[in-house]
């Protein structure tokens, strides 16, 4: 992959890629095409489509300030798998998994997730592979970031070692370790490399030392918790465990274009692709296929996309490179005239290996778009005929939202005024810091220039807030700070904020 830019096109002569092809036909069987398993294709798809327009993702949800009690009334919700991480599962990584206790954690706003523990032990979420060592009973709450907010602070020798997290514990002594998985592939290259951590502090970043690292994770001592994550230091070619993802372009054209990402197998990574995806002024679906590399992605090596049947892929190859700092994140654009099945491989270059492999059929995307109207109407009588808990009212009453302009057509033209902005202020939680980056696109130094003054914490949100107005000029109305974040607060804040319009 480039750095911060789009792959270019790399040409190669005819004579080689038509080897490639040869090779690639002579590699393996065909898959099944059997109707039962375009149907199970069917029923994955839709489970994992990502669409702009509905705009179906974890920001959807409410954000909840309840008591450990009410919580444990709701509903468990399914395990929530992330899209790659949790589908890779090797031999070294099972018996480990084998030695830990398996906790599946409820899913709140934001991509954030909660877990209750018991008792004293050691834990391990089914979703993102943390692990987690607490002295006693404990309820603990962390998301995945993305690596490209903080790529000012990873400098070289370092470089990611896999996703980064925000980790909170309602007694923060009680949390004495955490393991993060990383997204390396060791074998004998384990003794060359140096793993630590990089600690985004109130003070400012950190590399901090670990305490000890396995084949899948790194161990560190907690010494506070905000947003943390591996890195490591290494002079020899490094190794990634890797994922392809797909999405196709949803339209009203019969031919058929593809965005094929190549990526390594790093929540953080793959979490950046997928609101990629949602914030495109095109609309995909998801295409559900195994995305785990059967070979080890080598960072500087290049690789090709070939397709079985005709098709335009641009580029024609990539340099692979950990992406995971980068806003703008490369892929394989493929596209076909008209709709036919076929099959796509990944390519190392230089040994001729098949990198990735993956047969798509008409029934991928097709049967998904004639349902999918069906079963969203589906989907909303279900959540109509569930239990009156709140989390599920204001699921539903944010997902109305998004459907329509609250503002009926006027949009409100005055800024905001210091009073409102205060209002605002103090009804934000302990997650400013993120919506000011996330949402309103201020960076770091401006939220550490703001924690440098001293004053109490509803002032340093309030100055957040200004910053931003000032920014805004005169498009610092409330209208425009609804828009920016009307996915991420909650449902007080959305309130106010329809109050002022």
């Amino acid at each position: 992959m480039t750095s911060g830019q789009e792959c270019q096109d790399v040409q190669g002569s005819g004579d080689d890629v038509s080897s490639l092809k040869a090779k690639v036909e002579s590699y393996g069987t065909r898959e099944d095409d059997s109707a039962q398993e375009c149907k199970s294709g069917d029923d994955s798809s839709e489970n994992n489509s990502e669409s702009s327009s509905e705009s179906e993702s974890d920001t959807e949800e409410t954000d909840i300030r309840k008591s450990d009690e009410a919580l444990e009334k709701n509903e468990l919700l399914p395990p929530v798998e992330s899209e790659a991480h949790s589908q890779f599962r090797c031999e070294h990584v099972k018996t480990e998994h084998n030695q830990k206790e398996q906790v599946t954690p409820r899913k709140l706003s934001r991509g954030q997730f909660w877990l209750k523990l018991e008792a004293e032990g050691t834990y391990q979420c089914t979703v993102t592979g943390l692990i987690f060592d607490v002295t006693k009973a404990a309820v603990i709450k962390y998301s995945v970031l993305s690596w490209s907010k903080y790529a000012d602070y990873v400098k070289k020798p370092w470089i990611v070692g896999g996703p980064i997290f925000d980790v909170s514990c309602d007694t923060a002594s009680v949390l004495t370790s955490i393991q993060f998985p990383h997204s390396l592939s060791l074998n004998d290259h384990e003794s060359d490399m140096t793993f630590k951590v990089l600690h985004i502090k109130s003070t400012g970043p950190a590399i901090e030392p670990s305490v000890d690292h396995s084949m899948t994770h790194v161990k560190w001592h907690v010494s506070s918790l905000s947003p943390v994550g591996p890195v490591i230091q290494t002079q020899e070619p490094v190794h990634y465990n890797g994922a392809v993802i797909l999405y196709k372009v949803v339209n009203n054209h019969p031919s058929l274009s593809f965005r094929v990402y190549v990526a390594t197998n790093n929540d953080s990574f793959i979490k950046d692709i997928s609101n990629a995806v949602k914030h495109s002024d095109k609309k995909f679906i998801k295409i559900d296929k195994p995305p785990v590399c059967k070979k080890q992605l080598q960072d500087g090596k290049r690789y090709r996309l070939i397709s079985e049947s005709e098709a335009e892929i641009t580029p024609e190859e990539i340099e692979f490179v950990d992406g995971s700092l980068l806003k703008l994140k490369s892929y394989f654009e493929v596209y076909l005239e008209q709709p036919m099945e076929f099959t796509l491989s990944l390519i190392e270059l230089e040994s001729e290996e098949i990198v990735w492999k993956a047969k798509l059929r008409e029934c991928d995307w097709i049967l998904h778009d004639q349902n999918k109207n069906e079963r969203k109407r589906n989907a909303i009588s279900n959540r109509r005929r569930k239990s009156s808990n709140s989390l599920s009212d204001e699921e539903f009453y944010n997902k109305r939202l998004k459907g329509r302009d609250i503002s009926d057509g006027t949009k409100a033209k005055t800024t905001l005024t210091d009073q409102q902005l205060m209002t605002l202020a103090k009804k934000m939680g302990k997650d400013w810091k993120e919506i000011g980056i996330e949402c309103l696109k201020l960076e770091m130094k401006d939220i550490q220039q703001i924690q440098a003054k001293e004053e109490e914490v509803n002032v340093h949100k309030f100055l957040m807030l200004e910053k931003w107005r000032k920014g805004e000029k005169s498009n610092g109305t409330a209208q425009n700070l609804y828009d920016s974040l009307k996915d991420h607060v909650s449902y007080e804040i959305i309130q106010i904020l329809e109050g002022f319009l």
